[in-house]
């Protein structure tokens, strides 16, 4: 983004998050007070929501920082000459020099908060496209050797390699393909997908297109939960100004290419997440998981071959074709490769956006990054993953955050939401939450998810209630593992892993007397 010499840019978010506080009373503020010429552009937020509305200054040395700016604190900051980068007591300083962001590792949010999210020139003049245009100069095999040999693996539960997937789809025989996106981030604590659809959507738009390009697909849909109208709106514009530029339409970049895009809004299920219910659901259906095989990169949307990826796995891709495959490799640890977009959230003094190669520690995140709990009082438990990821002890702070550490530790990283505790909570209260919010959420097509959690509610009620507490105990571990081994999808085959770690680790507050709680 540019300016005339006389015109100063400041920069506020449009991010809902920013947005919830005040940023657009704040964008207007600073366009009716300013003592000169401004241009105010809605960017993407940089991901420390503690200091939302975050407003930055273009000046000759870089872009300066300030917040959080409140719609009364305008007039006081323009007046100290905010718009020179003057100081004041919300200064940050120059905005890559805050630690928070200095010490990541940004890849899949490198533009996010840096650029104009509607903009193609912005996003041309920060590296999009690079991508793009590379993997067009190779063979689709070619592309998919590159995925695969980055080692990236679908950024959500079950961390399956892309590149194995894209293979599958590729070598299928079809005349119509597909490549479907899953945005319906419904797990509690995260938010990435929403702030890289609403703070950079032509990544996601790129990273569909290379993977069109790679499996021969013609169509794509970004699915996004009706909870995310900003980032509908968003998506929506982005993809209208690709095919105004031919990013997307008959003629790719101008190569023998087609490939259009459509934003489709879901319901509000929760079980839409899972990639059979949300073909259905795309299909006009009501959500409901399918058994496999069929996988749907043989059978998946109408019954076509379909890539179905989420938002951060598709909006790794282009740095990886950009840059190759080595160098994204680099990052990680073991098979985890890569960066990880990290949400902090719950009961946390610093919440916001982490993204950082695998390997960090759990308490590097919680306790470096998010400065331990917003309460002030000690950290308990943290549950990684969703509301169907484990609850882990300050114990066990020295996990470091991969696929296959998590694992061995009856965890998962998931989709990198990371939700803080502090010692207030009751982590019977928790598990019993689990159990209610599947029965609450299961699409009732198989019976282990359907009833299991309606009789797991029950079952840790009268644990807590004190009644025959050994004989339900052994119930409740039998019920989860009958729901680990017999559900037809993870909506009730992970349910109990947040039920088993509570158990493990905090027996105590499943008892009904002083001396169990101990």
């Amino acid at each position: 983004m540019s300016a005339s010499d006389d015109v100063v840019i400041v920069y506020v978010p449009r991010d809902s998050a920013a947005k919830s506080v005040g940023a657009d009373a704040v964008a207007a503020g600073i366009a009716a007070a300013a003592d000169r010429p401004v241009h105010v552009v809605r960017n993407g937020s940089r991901g420390m929501l503690w200091l939302e509305p975050m407003v930055e200054v273009s000046t000759p040395a870089g872009r300066v920082a300030y917040g959080p700016v409140a719609p009364h604190d305008v007039e006081g900051l323009i007046a100290a000459g905010m718009l020179d980068g003057a100081e004041h007591p919300l200064r940050l300083g120059p905005t890559e020099e805050i630690a928070w962001l200095r010490d990541q590792t940004r890849v899949t949010f490198a533009r996010v908060g840096v650029v104009d999210p509607l903009s193609a020139e912005d996003y041309a003049a920060h590296g999009g496209l690079a991508g793009l245009r590379r993997a067009l100069s190779l063979t689709p095999a070619e592309v998919v050797a590159e995925v695969t040999e980055s080692g990236l693996r679908g950024r959500g539960g079950a961390g399956f390699p892309a590149g194995i997937k894209w293979k599958t789809v590729l070598g299928a025989e079809s005349e119509l393909k597909f490549v479907c996106c899953n945005a319906d981030e419904g797990d509690s604590g995260t938010f990435a997908d929403r702030m890289l659809m609403e703070g950079d959507p032509f990544t996601l738009i790129e990273g569909m297109t290379i993977a069109a390009w790679a499996v021969g697909a013609s169509e794509g849909y970004i699915y996004v939960r009706s909870e995310y109208p900003d980032a509908v709106d968003t998506l929506r514009a982005a993809i209208d100004t690709a095919r105004a530029h031919g990013w997307l339409g008959k003629r790719v970049l101008d190569h023998d290419f087609s490939f259009d895009l459509f934003v489709r809004v879901g319901g509000g299920a929760y079980i839409c997440g899972e990639e059979t219910s949300m073909l259905d659901s795309l299909e006009g259906k009501r959500g409901m998981v399918r058994a496999k095989p069929p996988i749907p990169a043989l059978e998946g949307l109408f019954g076509k071959p379909t890539v179905v990826n989420n938002v951060l796995t598709l909006g790794s891709v282009p740095m990886i074709l950009a840059d190759g495959a080595e160098a994204f490799a680099a990052h990680g640890v073991g098979r985890s490769r890569g960066t990880q977009v990290f949400q902090l959230g719950g009961n946390i003094a610093q919440g916001g956006i982490v993204e950082t190669a695998f390997g960090i520690t759990l308490g590097e995140l919680v306790d470096g990054y998010g400065g331990g709990t917003r309460s002030g009082r000690p950290v308990r438990a943290v549950q990684v993953g969703g509301p169907l990821g484990a609850y882990l002890p300050t114990s066990q702070f020295d996990l470091p955050m991969d696929y296959e550490a998590f694992a061995a530790a009856g965890a998962m990283v998931g989709h990198g939401g990371v939700v803080v505790f502090d010692d207030t909570v009751d982590m019977a209260g928790q598990a019993r939450f689990a159990m209610e919010f599947c029965a609450a959420e299961s699409c009732g097509k198989c019976t282990p998810c359907r009833v299991g959690a309606v009789r797991g509610v029950e079952v840790i009620d009268r644990i807590v209630a004190g009644e025959n507490r050994s004989a339900n105990l052994k119930l409740l571990n039998d019920l989860c593992h009958l729901m680990t081994e017999g559900s037809l999808c993870a909506m009730g085959g992970l349910t109990p892993m947040p039920v088993k770690s509570a158990l493990a680790h905090f027996p105590g507050d499943f008892g009904t007397t002083t001396e169990e709680k101990r």
